[in-house]
C-alpha cells in the first residue's frame, strides 16, 4: 500500500490507556518526537518503553533527549446525538464500520488501521455525532466539506467515511504523505498548517496528532506477526514538529 510506511515510523506512538491516563511526550536532539508509556535507565543509556508491556522499545543515551514532558492523552471527542437525524437504517455495527472503512481505504490506498484510530478520534464510532462546531458523523465532517466531497447525509456511515477518506487522502498528497501534517491539517484546517509550516503549536492539534498515531501504532503492534523493537518520528524536523 502507498501508506504502508506509515506504520513504520509511527509505531513509536503505541496504545493509548483508557482511562486516561500520564504518558511522557519526548523530543530527542534530532528532532523526533514520541510518546512512551515509561522508561528504563541502564547507566547512561535509556530505553523508552512504548507500551505498559511487551518488548517494543527505542534505545537511546541521556544525552539524546533535549526534554520531556507528562501529558495525559485525552478521550476522543466530546460527541452528542444529532436531534434532527434520525437513522433510516439501523446503525451499522463496529464491525460493519470497520468493513466499509477497509472498502475506503481500499479506494483510497489508505491503511483501514488508520482510518479506524480517526473515526475512533474523531467521534469514537458514533454514527450521529455532533461537535460543539458542528461537525457532523463517524470522520466528523463539516457540513461545507461534506458538500465538496459530495457527502450528501453525512449520518450516513458509508457515506461519511467515504468523504472523510477522501479529504484525509487529499491531504496527504498536499503535505507529500506527512501523516502528521495532514492529520494536523483535518484537525486544525491546512491554513492552519500553511501558516505555521508544520504542526500548528495548538495544545488540542498536537495532541490529536498523538493520539491517532499513538492508536494507530497500539493496532498495528496487535496485527503484526513478529514484534521488534521499532524506531519512527512522527515528523521530519523540517516539518516544525
Amino acid at each position: 500500500m502507498r501508506h504502508a510506511g506509515f506504520a513504520a515510523w509511527a509505531l513509536l506512538l503505541a496504545g493509548m490507556a483508557t482511562p486516561l491516563r500520564a504518558a511522557e511526550h519526548i523530543t530527542l536532539r534530532n528532532g523526533f518526537d514520541l510518546i512512551c508509556d515509561h522508561r528504563e535507565v541502564a547507566g547512561e543509556r535509556v530505553r523508552l518503553y512504548l507500551t505498559a508491556s511487551g518488548p517494543n522499545f527505542m534505545e537511546v543515551s541521556n544525552d539524546d533527549i533535549a526534554s520531556s514532558e507528562f501529558v495525559e492523552l485525552p478521550a476522543a471527542k466530546e460527541a452528542t446525538p444529532a436531534a434532527a437525524a434520525p437513522a433510516l437504517v439501523a446503525d451499522p455495527t463496529p464491525a460493519e464500520i470497520h468493513e466499509m472503512a477497509a472498502k475506503a481505504g481500499a479506494a483510497h490506498d489508505l491503511d483501514v488501521e488508520l482510518l479506524a484510530s480517526v473515526i475512533r478520534a474523531e467521534s469514537n464510532g458514533n454514527v450521529h455525532a455532533v461537535s460543539r462546531a458542528g461537525a457532523r458523523g463517524l470522520m466528523q465532517l463539516m457540513p461545507g466539506t461534506a458538500n465538496q466531497l459530495g457527502v450528501a447525509d453525512s449520518f450516513r456511515a458509508e457515506q461519511n467515511i467515504n468523504g472523510g477518506t477522501a479529504y484525509l487522502n487529499k491531504l496527504l498528497e498536499r503535505y507529500h504523505d506527512n501523516l502528521a501534517l495532514a492529520l494536523a491539517a483535518y484537525n486544525a484546517g491546512p491554513a492552519a498548517v500553511d501558516r505555521y509550516h508544520g504542526i500548528p503549536p495548538y495544545r488540542e492539534t498536537r495532541l490529536y496528532v498523538a493520539r491517532i498515531i499513538h492508536d494507530f501504532n497500539r493496532r498495528k503492534a496487535q496485527t503484526a506477526a513478529h514484534p521488534a523493537t521499532l524506531v519512527a518520528s512522527t515528523a521530519s524536523p523540517a516539518a516544525g514538529n
